[in-house]
Parts: structure tokens; sequence; C-alpha cells
């Protein structure tokens, strides 16, 4: 199989970190390697915005990606500045990507779930874009109201992002966002049902295709190691969450919710977790590139939970020595 040219690897930090000194490894390996970009996602140690300007005034200044954060949390204007600051900090293009979230979520902060996740996240993306276009915003909108204007700052650009797992919610993201994310997600899903919803929701809109960055969990073959145990430590809270279960059965993969251990094997049997030796899995990540993904981020979450930060940094070396030569 011949990956696409265009597609580039880069690295999830795989933990978050509770003091940002613990970020500065990573960036390290991404400044040093051939990975294209670090990425966070939605932190509750820490605010993941900060940890990427402490790599930057510490001398790492690399591309970085929020992958996602959640729009319950901060209000479209104040991400947008976030995003800024970030841009101007690093000196890199930064990729924002932002996500609802689960509905126990949006009723914890705003006191009920979203009825329309679709509409929530249209005017949320919307605002975020035109404020970081330089646009005065004026929108009223559902669940989102913005009346203002960016200060402009020199900075590299940004990308707005929109977390995806559905076909309605690519459909969105083909329309508004400038890139798609996903987590979880197997190549062959996203090749039969994410890419055409992508496509679709562009030509409705009359606009290029977003790119696609498809976070995908990943360990190394080894003694004594059980790729489900993996996978379980890497995902177990998205295999309690219904949207994920939802998409994981859509993908061929059943898991109900209730056996978090048995969803962990459904994922390795289904593909949607990576496991095998460097050369297998460089083999398996490929499909990646030939299903549609522009961006394949790596991600360890589960090798770093069970066997700690320094055979998690080895493991994304290997990896990414094998996939970036």
């Amino acid at each position: 199989m011949t990956q696409r040219s265009t597609t580039t690897y880069s690295i999830l930090m795989p933990f978050a970190p509770p003091r940002p000194e613990l970020i500065l490894p990573y960036a390290a390996l991404t400044q040093w390697s051939g990975a294209h970009r670090l990425w966070q996602g939605q932190a509750m140690l820490n605010q993941p915005h900060q940890a990427f300007a402490y790599a930057a005034a510490s001398g790492f200044r690399v591309p970085v990606g929020l992958g996602v954060t959640l729009m319950p949390f901060t209000h479209p204007y104040e991400a947008a500045l976030q995003a800024q600051s970030v841009a101007a900090a690093t000196g890199h293009p930064v990729v924002a990507g932002f996500g609802p979230g689960a509905a126990v979520l949006q009723r914890s902060m705003c006191g009920a779930p979203y009825r329309s996740p679709l509409t929530a996240s249209r005017e949320y993306i919307t605002a975020v874009r035109g404020l970081l276009a330089g646009e005065s915003v004026a929108q009223d909108g559902t669940y989102f109201t913005c009346h203002g204007r960016l200060l402009p700052v020199p900075r590299p650009p940004i990308e707005v992002g929109l977390g995806v797992l559905r076909p309605r919610m690519a459909r969105l993201a083909g329309e508004v966002a400038d890139t798609a994310i996903t987590w979880l997600t197997p190549a062959a899903y996203l090749r039969d049902t994410i890419v055409p919803a992508l496509r679709e929701g562009a030509e409705a809109a009359g606009r290029e295709v977003p790119r696609l960055v498809s976070i995908v969990p990943v360990a190394l073959a080894g003694p004594d190691r059980h790729p489900a145990a993996l996978a379980l430590a890497s995902n177990i809270g998205h295999l309690r969450l219904p949207h994920y279960v939802d998409m994981l059965r859509r993908s061929g993969i059943s898991t109900d919710g209730s056996d978090p251990a048995a969803g962990a094997a459904a994922l390795v049997a289904g593909r949607a977790f990576l496991y095998g030796e460097p050369k297998a899995l460089a083999e398996e990540l490929a499909a990646f590139g030939e299903a549609g993904v522009d961006e394949i981020v790596l991600n360890v979450t589960g090798v770093n939970g069970t066997y700690g930060g320094q055979t998690a940094l080895r493991e994304l070396e290997t990896i990414l020595a094998e996939v970036t030569s």
C-alpha cells in the first residue's frame, strides 16, 4: 500500500501534565525528530495553551494543535484569543480544535445538554473563525452570542478545527471548519464514511474540503504485553461515552459501554487501536493516509499509563523513525 505523499506525522502529549515543564521532552522530540506537530487534548489538570507557551518560552517553539478543547468551557471570543496568543508565542501555525463534548459535560456547564450539538458547533466555529480572520463578528445564536473583534497581532496562521466522529458532524466540518479532527476512528470508517461526508459538506458550501487529522492510539508489540489492556488504558473513558459507542458500532466494532474490557479487545480486533512491530504499524498507519488523512497523530497514552513516560517517549521515537524515514 502506498501512502499519500502529503500525509504528515505528529505526536500527542500522552498525559495531561500537572506541571508545565513535563511537556518539554515531547516538545523537544517534536523539534528534533520528523514529527510535524505537538498536540494536546482537553486537560483538566492544566490549561494546554499555557503549557504550549511555557514550552516556547523554554526554547521549544514548535507547531502545536489542540485536539480538541471543549466548547462548554470557553466563550468563542476567549477561545479565539487563546489560539491567537499561542500562535504568537510559538511563532508557528496552530490548529485550534473544538468539540461540543459529551451531554453530561454540557449539562454540568450549561445547565442542560445542547438540543442540537450541530447548531452549537456551527455557531461556535463560525464565531471563532470570523474573529481569527479579523472580522467584526455580530452573532446572536441559540447557544453562543458574540459581538466583537480581536485586535490584530503579528502571528502565523491558525486553522480552526472541529472534532468529528459521525457523518452529520463531518458534513458540518466540511461546511465551516478548516480542519476535521477524529479520535479512535478506524481507517476504513474514515475512508467510507467520514471523508465522503466532509466532501459533501464542502461541496454544498462551495469551498475546499478541510484537512483531515486523525489521532490514532498505538502501541508497539513486546514480551508480556497485552494489546487489549493497553487499549483499555488508552480509551477506557471513551468506551463509556454514547457518542463513541455509536461511532464504533457504525465502523463495525461492537461495544455497548457496559463492559469496557470487552470493548477494548474489540478496538484491537477492529484496528481502531493499532498494536504490532514497527514495520507492521507503519503499514497500518499508511492505510490512514490512503483513506484521506492529511495528518496522523500518534497517541501512546496507553503505553504511558501502563509503563511510564520514558517508555512512551522511546515508543514514539521508534515509531516516528519508522514512518518518517
